[in-house]
């Protein structure tokens, strides 16, 4: 699996999210923006964003994630 492939994994299975992905091999860095975080703790948003890349953890094509989260306006507030 290569950063494009999360970017659009991702992007495909959350509504109105955009991703920044990095990384090689079976470790990433990602940066995951969407309304969908309002409201969450950073725990919660971790584990929607897990939620949708447990199918590749599990084959082992992912083997880490390190993500940061945030809403459409905390983005932008950066």
């Amino acid at each position: 699996m290569n950063a494009a492939e999360v970017k659009t994994l991702l992007e495909s299975s959350m509504a109105n999210c955009e991703v920044i992905a990095e990384g090689e091999g079976c470790n990433f860095q990602v940066v995951v923006v969407t309304t969908d975080f309002e409201g969450l703790s950073t725990v919660k948003r971790q584990q929607l964003v897990y939620s949708h890349l447990q199918e590749a953890i599990a084959s082992g094509a992912i083997h880490a994630v390190t993500m940061k989260t945030y809403t459409p306006e905390q983005f932008n507030s950066l």
